[in-house]
Order: C-alpha cells, then sequence, then structure tokens
C-alpha cells in the first residue's frame, strides 16, 4: 500500500516546499487564477488542417490548409473507425495547480479555524508549466489554487461514493469544448472524475480552462498534459497530489495523461486519461502495452487504478483490451444507454469508450444511480435516447447528436471505504 501524506503536509506540497522531489526539468505548478498564464501558443482551429501523420506514429508538420471536419468518417453510422485530427500548433498551458485555498481539519486542537492559504504570495495568479510529454510521471501539481470550495463529498462517514467517467465529448470543427454540447453532458451526470480526451476551450489560456472546468464543477481540481494538439486530461472533485503524462511513442499530438487523487480513505485512486489510434488494432495493441508497461513501473499496487477514455476499440474482443487485461478488470457486464444498448461510437455500433478499473476498486462498483433512473452496471449517456431529460439538466436531447459529436460518455459508480 502506498504511503499518504498526513494532512498537515499537503499544504506544504501544494507551496512547492516538496519541489526536491521533482525530476530534472520538472516545475511545480502555480495555481492559475484569474492571472496570467503560460501559454506557448494559441489553437488556431478554422477547421481546415488536416493531420496527416498523428494516427502513424509520425510528427506532423501542418503548413497546409487542407479539408478536415475534424470527426469520424462513417458509412452510414457517422464513424468508421478513422479519425481525422486538426492540427492546428500545439498549446502550452499548465491546466493544473496545487489548491492552497482548502483547510485541513484532522479534528484535532492543530484545527483552530486557521486556513492554509489564501491570497498569499504563493497564489500571484501565474501559471507553471506542470511538464513536458517527456513526463515520467513527477509532477506535482493538480488542483486549482484558490479556486472557491470543492463540491460537497458524497459520503456516509464509512465509505465515499465517486462517480469515474470517461468523455471524448467535443463537438463542432475545432475538437474542442466551445460549442458547449459535451460540457453540458457532464454537467447532467455530476461525475467526481473525468478523465477527458481532446481537452481544449477557447484560447487554451489558464483562465479559459479554469473557466470550463468550473462549468463541470465549482472548484474542481484538474490536469491537463502540455504540447499536445489534442490533449488528454484529468478533472476531479478531489485534490490531485501528483500528475504528468507518459509518452504515448505511436503518435505525435497527445500523450497518456494521469493524476494521483488523493480521495478519502488509505488509498490514492491513479486515473488514466487514454486516446488510442484509429488507425489498426495491432497499433492500438501497441500502446496498451506501453501503457500496461507505465503502470507497472509507477502505481503501487497497493492503490486503486482506473483507465478511462476513447480506445477506438472495434469489438471487445480487441487485442489491447486483453493486453490491459494484465492490470485492470475488464469483465462485464458493461455500461448501457436508458434502451440497454452498449456502443459508444456516433453510430452506438462499436465500443469505443471505456471507463475499466484494477480489481481492487472493481469490487466496490455500485449500481449508477441519476434522478429516479439506475443503471445497475454503468451507463452510456446518449441524450437522444435518455427519458426524462431534466434527470440530466442542463443536457439537451440534442447535444449527442451534435456535429462531429463521435462518442458517448460512459459512467461508472464505486462505493470506497473510508478506512
Amino acid at each position: 500500500m502506498a504511503m499518504k501524506l498526513p494532512p498537515y503536509l499537503r499544504p506544504l506540497l501544494a507551496m512547492g516546499f516538496l519541489a526536491l522531489a521533482c525530476g530534472e526539468g520538472e516545475e511545480p505548478t502555480a495555481p492559475p487564477d484569474s492571472g496570467t498564464s503560460v501559454d506557448a501558443g494559441t489553437r488556431t482551429d478554422a477547421g481546415t488542417t488536416v493531420d496527416a501523420g498523428s494516427d502513424a506514429g509520425q510528427s506532423t508538420d501542418d503548413a497546409g490548409t487542407t479539408e478536415d471536419a475534424g470527426s469520424d468518417v462513417d458509412s452510414g453510422t457517422n464513424d468508421a473507425g478513422t479519425e481525422v485530427e486538426v492540427d492546428a500548433g500545439t498549446s502550452v498551458d499548465a491546466g493544473t495547480t496545487e489548491d492552497a485555498g482548502t483547510t485541513e481539519d484532522a479534528g484535532t486542537t492543530v484545527d483552530a479555524g486557521t486556513t492554509v492559504d489564501a491570497g498569499t504570495t504563493e497564489d500571484a495568479g501565474t501559471t507553471v508549466d506542470a511538464g513536458t510529454t517527456e513526463d515520467a510521471g513527477t509532477t506535482t501539481d493538480g488542483g486549482s489554487a484558490d479556486a472557491g470550495p470543492i463540491g460537497e463529498t458524497d459520503t456516509d462517514g464509512g465509505y465515499t461514493q465517486i462517480r469515474l467517467m470517461a468523455a471524448n465529448l467535443s463537438s463542432g470543427n475545432g475538437q474542442d469544448y466551445d460549442p458547449g454540447h459535451g460540457i453540458r453532458l457532464m454537467q447532467g451526470v455530476k461525475p467526481d472524475v473525468v478523465m477527458i480526451q481532446e481537452f481544449n476551450y477557447k484560447s487554451d489560456s489558464a483562465s479559459d480552462m479554469r473557466s470550463m472546468v468550473d462549468m463541470i464543477g465549482a472548484g474542481f481540481y484538474y490536469y491537463r498534459e502540455t504540447g499536445a494538439q489534442i490533449p488528454n486530461g484529468i478533472i476531479s472533485r478531489y485534490p490531485i497530489i501528483e500528475s504528468g503524462e507518459w509518452k504515448d511513442a505511436k503518435v505525435s499530438n497527445r500523450d497518456f495523461a494521469w493524476a494521483r487523487i488523493d480521495i478519502p480513505g488509505p488509498r490514492d485512486l491513479w486515473a488514466i486519461s487514454v486516446h488510442l489510434l484509429t488507425t489498426s488494432s495491432s497499433n492500438r495493441n501497441a500502446e496498451a502495452t506501453q501503457l500496461v508497461g507505465y503502470i507497472r513501473a509507477n502505481i503501487p499496487e497497493g492503490d486503486y487504478l482506473a483507465i478511462g477514455g476513447d480506445f477506438n476499440t472495434d469489438s471487445r474482443s480487441e487485442a489491447c483490451l486483453t493486453t490491459f487485461k494484465q492490470v485492470v478488470d475488464i469483465a462485464g457486464p458493461h455500461p448501457v444507454d436508458k434502451n440497454g444498448k452498449e456502443g459508444t461510437n456516433a453510430g452506438r455500433s462499436k465500443p469505443y469508450d471505456h471507463v475499466i478499473v484494477d480489481s481492487d476498486l472493481r469490487q466496490y462498483q455500485v449500481p449508477t444511480v441519476i434522478g429516479a433512473s439506475t443503471f445497475n452496471n454503468g451507463l452510456v449517456l446518449d441524450s437522444r435516447v435518455y427519458t426524462p431529460i431534466s434527470e440530466i439538466y442542463p443536457a439537451l436531447n440534442s447535444d449527442s447528436g451534435a456535429s462531429s459529436m463521435q462518442h458517448m460518455g460512459v459512467i461508472k459508480t464505486f462505493r470506497t471505504p473510508n478506512f
């Protein structure tokens, strides 16, 4: 079992006093308030660039203006496993911050109403890059500094209910969340931890990303990988105490984003956001093999593990899922929509998207309950068939069918012990 920091040390971690733990070239990040942000470039997406090599494992220099709709091309189902990705440059965004504005209360005499933070020189509104794409997992960043109160924890004292979501829910031509469809879908199901893909919003500045995250959960923590055209990321109700990215050798415009999350109880949750290639099952299996190696080298056996995101798998028997079985439980039964259907691509015929967890966490899975509706094995979120739609307000019936909405969200719920 991994050692967890005592509560009184976590503020020191947040303020950078444990910076010596970082590897060479890594910097702890300061909070992305409303101040300045380190953003090495804006995304210029007019829907007119084609990433000619992102799904072939080659670096691509996109200097042209060829046609791109940013969506999967499908012969009848709007999705045939080919994903045209817009290479509009890279966005360097700290994305992650340490929350220095929360109060540590262990119930001892130490808690006399004092708070760690708030508005000190540690929170100057600037943001620091959380690491490069070569980061092997030693960043000590993740949350939002001074972002306001964190959402209420759903706990009965002995157990905590945690809703995990995989979300590649970008729409429109920019492979981003600007149109708002995906944001409304996430708001509607109220996830505690989101493993998100194509994590772009407006200018991708720290303030824009903070605004997007706050719409999903006010004051939630997040990590967004740097230097990626269509970055992966993690959004969490609970503090992110460590985060980074592991290199995906098969693709040039995103990596594997991970976060170590301090959920209630003695075990941490490691969440990994992935976006596997569309090109072939063999390439997806190579990516899975590489990720399994990272997991075995970096994640303690005693902690919980969740892998979520867009796997682009054509079937549940694909080799990459068998490879992932080395570290997570891939067995059914699987999440379904309101009509009992499993598929998660636009045409609802293929299992593109997944939330899969290790056996330690799988034993605590419980039904996902939304309003008066219960989904015993988890939910595939398709607003077009969800009734009553009022249960997932502010999502609209039409959101899952928005232009270039290529995937459905996947949700699973777990009730973990706090002891």
